[in-house]
């Protein structure tokens, strides 16, 4: 299994960095390089920056390019002005999610998606099956585009200083297209943590180089373990966690993200359905007393019956608090519902949180 592992573009980076490698999402990928609370502080209070070249990219081009993206994507871009991102899912006809995913549009007849790792040979199969009618053109760019993010209240005036470009103009979830070296680079303001930052687009060479130029400038590199523990404590989901093709986005509490008014677009259906009748389940945060640690599975209890489980949970580096975001019934779901979480054999008290 080890051997099939795909290599970033920086792997050789981490390697000579001491980075603690693991596999994720078919890659080696650096979990570590220090400590996760060590590089989880650095992002929350200055800056740090993560090879995140696993993610996926498809290029959408064509005339029908925002009627297919409509199409596929649950969020609506309608109207949108060039260089906005917006994030959402894609979702099967019974609702459950395919992918959840960003869109940046170029312009009206060009969208960027930006995918999950695991998913990017079922996601752009599912893409291109869906394309067929439409007059657009797919495009799996993942193996062109190397991507690091670079995050924390730091990140503005790290890159301005490193690139000289005009990053303070752009808002958050927007991006520019820049041309460095002889070749367009993407940078957006958008990130996994919580904090502000930017994700930077580019071919490998490029992305090797400002690697290189921001750990020259004294950037911590972050592991995939801190960039988890930041975005579980700002309540962002996990593809595989708390959204997969089981899990709708209304029982994952981001309905926020499937416009149900627009026109049409693949698993609307479903998902109105079950907004009318409402849902038998729904993913909440779970706050536990002590510090106890809950992890993904574990059962989550009332009164000794099993009303859902775990799909993430951690000791809150942030807070120091033991919390959890779970799939439980309806009916416990509502803020301030007592709650207990089964750690082997013992149960801890707990309660819903936001």
């Amino acid at each position: 299994m080890e051997e099939n592992l795909i290599k970033t573009c920086l792997h050789d980076r981490h390697v000579a960095l001491g980075a603690l490698m693991s596999p994720f999402g078919g890659f080696d990928m650096p979990i570590q390089y220090s400590t996760i609370i060590d590089e989880h502080n650095a992002v929350r209070n200055n800056v740090g920056v993560f090879d995140v070249s696993h993610m996926g990219e498809v290029r959408i081009t064509g005339k029908d390019a925002y009627k297919y993206v409509s199409h596929i994507f649950c969020n609506d871009v309608t109207g949108a002005p060039d260089g906005q991102i917006f994030y959402g899912m894609m979702c099967y006809e019974n609702g459950g999610v395919v992918d959840d995913l960003l869109v940046y549009k170029v312009n009206e007849e060009e969208y960027f998606l930006v995918i999950n790792a695991s998913n990017i040979d079922k996601d752009f199969a599912w893409i291109q099956k869906n394309a067929e009618g439409y007059d657009v053109k797919c495009e799996n760019q993942s193996e062109y585009y190397g991507e690091v993010a670079v995050q924390g209240p730091e990140a503005e005036a790290t890159l301005i200083k490193l690139l000289g470009l005009p990053l303070d103009e752009i808002p958050f979830y927007n991006f520019k297209t820049f041309a460095i070296d002889g070749e367009d680079v993407i940078i957006s303001r958008t990130g996994y943590t919580g904090e502000d930052g930017f994700e930077v687009y580019g071919s490998h060479d490029f992305t090797r180089k400002m690697w290189d130029m921001l750990m020259e400038a004294g950037v911590t590199p972050c592991g995939l373990g801190c960039r988890d523990t930041l975005r579980f404590e700002v309540g962002l989901p996990l593809y595989g966690h708390e959204l997969t093709a089981d899990i709708t986005p209304i029982e994952a509490s981001l309905s926020m993200f499937a416009r149900l008014e627009k026109p049409e677009f693949i698993g609307k259906e479903a998902l109105v359905k079950q907004k009318e009748e409402g849902v038998t389940r729904r993913i909440v945060g779970v706050e536990l007393e002590g510090k106890a640690v809950p992890r993904q599975g574990y059962p989550v209890e009332v009164n000794g019956e099993v009303i859902g489980e775990v799909t993430t949970g951690y000791n809150s580096i942030s807070t120091g608090k033991s919390v959890a975001m779970a799939m439980v019934k309806k009916e416990y779901a509502k803020l301030g519902t007592p709650v207990e979480i089964r750690i082997r054999k013992k149960t801890f008290p707990g309660i819903v949180v936001k």
